[in-house]
């Protein structure tokens, strides 16, 4: 399918692989986030989006061809994660790592596995990944 042809519907029906749920997407609602070739495999990219006075500050992590987003926000702290800018892996690109008291995270859930907040999990993102880029929900601000 072309893009075209994608932005001439109304609506996607999403499927969330972490917990089942059917999301409806309004395409028109998208807020575009970035170029999937912004994302190395592991790898993470954090961003800012505003939208009617609103603000998310978050990130993405890609890792074995899937994408999962989370808000920047340590769930011990609410302090951001990121130790350099778009940094959010540890040095084995395998969890997810806060820079401020090095609680780790499963990529794939945002569950603490190590540090302060053990069972605590990071706030996830729904984002709906198309053929020229990666997309937040405007419902999501």
């Amino acid at each position: 399918m072309s893009v075209g042809r994608l932005f001439e519907l109304s609506s996607i029906k999403l499927s969330n692989a972490l917990d089942d749920r059917e999301v409806h997407v309004n395409i028109d609602d998208l807020i575009f986030i970035c170029h999937h070739d912004l994302l190395s495999d592991p790898g993470s990219r954090g961003f800012s989006l505003e939208t009617n006075g609103q603000t998310v500050e978050g990130f993405i992590v890609k890792n074995d061809s899937a994408y999962f987003a989370y808000r920047n926000s340590c769930p011990h702290t609410g302090a951001p994660l990121d130790w350099v800018e778009h940094q959010f892996l540890d040095l084995d690109e395998s969890l997810i790592q806060c820079a401020v008291h090095d609680a780790r995270f499963l990529i794939d859930s945002g569950e603490c596995v190590f540090g302060p907040c053990p069972g605590e999990r990071l706030e996830k993102l729904d984002i709906v990944v198309l053929q020229d880029g990666i997309y937040l929900p405007g419902d999501q601000l």
